[in-house]
């Protein structure tokens, strides 16, 4: 319980890393904020990504607990430009697509739990839930969606497993990471994070609650 608390005050209290990251979380946060360019959104996450890489920071997976929104999104690898380290075209996910993850922990281990990822689109919304596992010396949170739930208008159309989700969710903690889903965290601040997906992308959260 002291580590949690001790890494709490240190998420709070620790600064971001570029004034661009400050103006986007106020503009996903803040109903009249106005967006940076997308471009020095880009900048400011591989910045973060780069000094996160050269101080061998590490989090842990208690500092990823709770609710958070996705605002950002990169391309991927497929979408990249070769010339450097370019990225694909970054952009600000509209505020009327509400995409939220959640992370809770296993009771029986600190560093395992599950994700709940939400989409909705006006009426409908599509839920996928799965285990998760968290590697704390590279930051790495392998995931699989293993269940959906699929409602219209508050009905339920749909909810189980998906694709053998059963027997992926119980072979899961047998796998290595190379194997599944993850994100690599390289910024996490009490009001928002930022990971690399395993396809190369880039995205941002804002929190929106604890648990």
């Amino acid at each position: 319980m002291d580590d949690d608390k001790t890494s709490s005050n240190q998420l709070q209290t620790a600064p971001l890393i570029n004034p661009a990251l400050d103006q986007a979380i106020e503009f996903l946060t803040l109903p009249s904020a106005t967006p940076p360019a997308p471009q020095a959104v880009i900048e400011a996450l591989l910045q973060a990504e780069k000094t996160a890489k050269q101080s061998k920071v590490r989090h842990t997976y208690s500092q990823l607990l709770g609710t958070w929104r996705l605002g950002f999104i990169t391309g991927t690898k497929r979408s990249r430009q070769r010339a450097g380290i370019i990225l694909g075209s970054g952009r600000f996910v509209p505020k009327w697509v509400k995409i939220h993850l959640s992370y809770s922990r296993s009771q029986l281990s600190q560093e395992r739990g599950n994700v709940h990822n939400s989409v909705e689109l006006g009426p409908l919304q599509l839920v996928l839930t799965g285990p998760t596992q968290f590697w704390s010396k590279t930051n790495m949170l392998a995931f699989d969606f293993t269940q959906m739930k699929v409602s219209l208008f508050g009905l339920t159309f749909y909810e189980g497993y998906i694709r053998g989700g059963q027997d992926r969710e119980a072979r899961f903690y047998e796998q290595s990471v190379k194997e599944q889903a993850f994100f690599t965290y390289f910024l996490v601040q009490d009001q928002c994070i930022a990971a690399r997906g395993r396809g190369g992308g880039l995205a941002l959260w804002t929190r929106v609650q604890d648990f």
